[in-house]
């Protein structure tokens, strides 16, 4: 399986000629992310995360929870609604779904729905949560209003992977960047494992 970081926090897995995207919102600005893409996977509604006019402009399923699925009228059956603890196969993947609410961000605003994607097994994409599962390789988000670095490390450090690659690091500058990579680099050697955050267009293979 390949996995290559898009803008913000998007993400593109291939495997055996097929393709899934998970989470091409409005900072994803790349023209070809979606390019071939079977199936596109929303974790919340969020505009960082999902853009329904991009998705209007592929023929890609639509798997997601019910709060994106209420802003896709007009999409019909391509919409798939999922929940915690749902399996599904697409594209050549095997999706368990994990989480259902975004993380806390704001007292005077309740959390919208959130669902975690578990890809064969091997590569969890939490969406804006820190959900705990099981999983090989996390991407984990690197930064965020709602995420400070002790909430980050403490979720590297529960859930443990063999492989964490930081993504959701669109709204910081180069010195915002620097911060995250020491920051991950000092966890990657505590843990011996390799922690890091994936650039722009960087691909990794699993």
């Amino acid at each position: 399986m390949r996995i290559t970081k898009f803008g913000h926090a998007c993400v593109r897995l291939e495997k055996n000629g097929r393709a899934i995207v998970i989470d091409p919102g409005v900072m994803t600005s790349e023209p070809d992310v979606l390019t071939g893409a079977e199936a596109v996977l929303i974790t919340h509604e969020h505009f960082d995360h999902f853009d329904p006019e991009r998705l209007r402009e592929v023929p890609a399923t639509v798997c997601t929870c019910a709060g994106v699925a209420r802003h896709l009228d007009g999409f019909g059956e391509r919409v798939q609604v999922v929940r915690d603890g749902d399996s599904f196969s697409v594209a050549g993947f095997e999706v368990t779904v994990a989480g259902d609410k975004h993380h806390f961000s704001h007292p005077d605003v309740p959390p919208v729905d959130n669902v975690g994607f578990l890809i064969d097994a091997e590569v969890f994409h939490p969406g804006d949560a820190l959900t705990v599962v099981d999983a090989p390789t996390l991407l984990v988000p690197g930064q965020a209003p709602w995420l400070t670095v002790p909430d980050l490390i403490g979720h590297l450090r529960r859930t443990a992977p063999r492989r964490a690659y930081a993504i959701h690091d669109g709204l910081l500058n180069e010195w915002g960047l620097k911060v995250l990579d020491d920051v991950l680099a000092m966890e990657a050697k505590r843990a011996g494992a390799d922690i890091r955050r994936l650039r722009l267009g960087e691909s990794v293979e699993l």
